[in-house]
């Protein structure tokens, strides 16, 4: 019977995508923070403001990525050995702290707001902005959305993030604007305001929990390590398998591990089943690079263990 399932894709393939998906998101947010801007300026609502400022933040975040995906890519030189693939990574954490900013900006304005409330003008022509912000942000998530699973890229995970909220915020200052035109209750406008820079602040807290897990080298789940260990014990000539270590470092994952092998075995012998057992573990993670790095072993030896330091 042949298999259907689809081939992973090529890195170059992979780098491809990350570039592309970096580069029409930057002139999307470009785009949309000038005709959000205007519309603010049109109508003076607050949740239109609220819509400028996350723009804002999406144009500097974008560029990040823009930037990120470029610099992870380079490879490892004298000064950094194992590449620069945490640029990611960081550039997730600048989104964070652009978020956290316009969140507080946008609380301090809503508040005012709605101590002294102020009528929203023109509507009409706010709504229209506003659906189209809309469905531009939907779009670049769907986009986001497949290069990242493509792709398993840190940067653009965040900014797909990123866009998540501004699909919220767009609905909400659409909610709030809609309550307006028929209401008349003007306060709508700084209360869905305040809400959605709570949003934003809970969104960049998300971003800096997954990103805190590269830059603190946090071992990969335990789903992933457990099958990195079977697909190196099921390598023919391996006794044993001790002190693994696990990263993700953005564009590439890091794996470390003691193997454990019949100790009359030649050092050709060794060093075949070693160069195996590595190859078998990069396979697994295609396309993403993989950096594995076996200590050979001879088996049932007792010496000190990092299993056993870390419990």
């Amino acid at each position: 019977m042949t298999d259907t399932r689809r081939a992973p894709i090529t890195a170059e393939r992979a780098s491809k995508l990350r570039r592309f998906a970096s580069r029409i998101t930057f002139v999307a947010a470009v785009l949309l923070l000038v005709v959000k801007m205007t519309a603010w300026l049109a109508t003076g609502s607050v949740a239109l403001l609220s819509s400028t400022v996350d723009g804002l933040v999406d144009v500097v975040t974008s560029f990040t990525t823009f930037r990120a995906v470029r610099l992870a890519e380079r490879p490892p030189d004298r000064g950094h050995r194992f590449g620069y693939g945490k640029a990611e990574a960081l550039a997730g954490f600048t989104q964070s702290r652009f978020l956290y900013g316009g969140a507080l900006v946008l609380a301090f304005q809503s508040v005012e707001r709605l101590v002294f409330p102020d009528p929203v003008k023109q509507i009409g022509f706010g709504l229209w902005v506003i659906i189209a912000s809309l469905l531009a942000a939907a779009g670049l998530v769907i986009l986001q959305t497949w290069v990242m699973r493509q792709t398993r890229s840190t940067a653009i995970a965040a900014d797909r993030a990123n866009y998540l909220a501004d699909v919220a915020v767009n609905l909400a200052v659409l909610a709030a604007l809609g309550i307006i035109r028929f209401t008349g209750w003007e306060r709508v406008d700084p209360a869905f305001a305040l809400v959605i820079a709570g949003y934003m602040f809970w969104n960049s807290r998300g971003i800096d929990t997954d990103v805190l897990k590269q830059l603190l080298d946090r071992e990969l789940p335990p789903e992933e390590r457990k099958r990195i260990e079977d697909r190196v014990m099921a390598c023919p000539g391996v006794r044993g398998l001790h002190d693994l270590r696990t990263r993700d470092s953005g564009d590439r994952t890091f794996v470390e591990f003691h193997m454990e092998v019949d100790a009359n075995l030649t050092i050709t012998q060794g060093h075949a089943i070693s160069d195996a057992a590595e190859n078998a573990v990069r396979d697994l993670f295609l396309p993403q690079v993989v950096e594995v790095i076996s200590h050979l072993e001879p088996a049932g030896i007792e010496d000190e263990r990092l299993d056993n330091r870390v419990g």
